[in-house]
């Protein structure tokens, strides 16, 4: 991913794409209509653009339906947030805060 220099690429433990940095970013999965692209820590960003949807506990989406959406700014800082989130309190696969030992 290009937004968060040093992320990663991965697969998680259910076949799901995932962003990785300090622990998964983001998720994405594709729809007959549209992509989704999932943040696992949602309920905790700020999203000023009102871009996320969802009623998890955790997690938030935002359904893409077109490719302009991708380049959308508010999109971007979800990411930058969600990054900055998990290097400030990694998170491990299980999307579980780490525990300092």
């Amino acid at each position: 991913m290009r937004v968060v220099t040093g992320s990663r690429e991965t697969i998680n433990p259910w076949g799901i794409p995932t962003f990785d940095f300090h622990g998964p970013i983001c998720f994405l999965m594709v729809g007959k209509n549209h992509a989704t692209f999932g943040f696992t820590r949602g309920t905790s960003l700020t999203d000023a653009g009102g871009l996320l949807e969802g009623t998890g506990k955790n997690m938030r989406h935002v359904k893409l339906k077109d490719m302009a959406q991708v380049r959308d700014r508010n999109l971007r800082q979800l990411i930058l947030e969600a990054a900055a989130l998990n290097h400030k309190t990694p998170l491990t696969l299980s999307m579980r805060v780490k525990q300092a030992i």
